[in-house]
């Protein structure tokens, strides 16, 4: 079979590889649809495993299935987890199953940057859900970064009727922008450096869009009755972002740090304005099983609309091209690799 092999963002090799044998407690599934995932071109953070065959974003058939499964059957459609909980870890009795290192730990083989994968039995057991009907598997790609964003709005607290500001308008952010619309935000602003991105935010609904060179509190509070957004979400790596973030917050409100800097990056937060303004302030990562049924209903029930943020769709043998559209992040969203 045919993988995509990672080096580094320019250096992504299409190789063939045995299709992978799986043992009598795991599954074997046909990719129909890998997205790219912009961590996929966080070159700091993969370069350190590489060479690897990455993809998290994955939708597609079981072919083959071991004998002591029962759950599942050949041809069923599937959405499968790369990253699987215990669920009997502290973290994971006290409802943080991010933050489980089994879930750290966990993949499927070799990646979703193949034409097939195999499931491996913890993800077999709690991290393999059935594709419905109505969700195409191109849509199922969705799936994955959809949880992520709505396990943050989980720990933002993020309510209807509040104003949000979301700086980075990529695949991220604009999926935030929708889930904040779907879910009653009374206004929702999108900052960008890429006009192409700042367009997608207004054709995609949002109340204000706008460069990040701009005095961004005064838009805001020109929009918002003389208020700041009551929660700020960073979906960029930026470390301007972050500062930037602190100063468009009202009082009361809260930051989400979505988007990861580098582990060496240092950020001069002038800690008396957290103090002063009260603000809070909540990090998240990955989506727990939870957030991944919430986030199947939401594109079955057509909540969330995602068919519209597919700008690419590629053949496994020009990923390349791929990662070069998503590394860039000039004039391409969502690019879905069809193996």
């Amino acid at each position: 079979m045919k993988v995509a092999v990672y080096y580094n963002n320019k250096d992504v090799r299409v190789k063939e590889v045995p299709v992978p044998e799986i043992n009598e407690n795991e599954i074997l599934v046909k990719v129909r649809a890998s997205g790219i995932c912009g961590s996929d071109v966080m070159e700091w953070y993969r370069i350190k495993k590489a060479p690897r065959v990455l993809g998290h974003e994955i939708a597609g058939d079981i072919v083959k299935v071991g004998e002591k499964v029962k759950k599942y059957k050949v041809g069923d459609r599937v959405f499968v987890s790369h990253h699987v909980p215990c669920n009997t870890c502290k973290y994971c009795l006290e409802g943080k199953h991010t933050l489980c290192n089994t879930l750290h730990s966990t993949n499927f083989d070799p990646g979703g940057f193949a034409e097939y994968i195999r499931v491996p039995e913890i993800n077999v057991d709690r991290g393999v859900f059935l594709l419905p009907d109505e969700i195409s598997y191109e849509e199922g790609v969705f799936i994955e970064p959809l949880a992520c964003v709505i396990r943050g709005f989980r720990i933002a607290e993020i309510m209807p009727g509040q104003t949000i500001l979301i700086i980075g308008s990529g695949i991220t952010g604009l999926l935030q922008l929708k889930l904040a619309q779907a879910r009653g935000a009374t206004k929702v602003i999108c900052v960008d450096v890429s006009e192409y991105r700042i367009k997608k935010a207004i054709e995609f609904g949002a109340d204000l869009a706008m460069h990040a060179s701009e005095d961004i509190p005064k838009k805001i509070k020109e929009i918002n009755d003389g208020y700041l957004a009551d929660v700020v979400i960073v979906s960029t790596g930026a470390p301007k972002a972050i500062l930037q973030a602190i100063e468009c917050i009202e009082k009361g409100g809260t930051l989400l740090l979505f988007a990861p800097v580098a582990p060496d990056v240092e950020v001069p937060i002038k800690m008396f304005d957290i103090w002063n303004k009260q603000i809070k302030i909540v990090s998240t990562y990955a989506g727990a099983p939870r957030d991944i049924m919430e986030a199947i209903e939401a594109l079955k029930s057509k909540t969330i609309e995602v068919k519209d943020m597919i700008t690419h769709r590629i053949g496994l043998e020009e990923i390349q091209k791929g990662f070069d559209l998503v590394a860039e992040a000039k004039e391409s969203i969502k690019v879905v690799v069809v193996p």
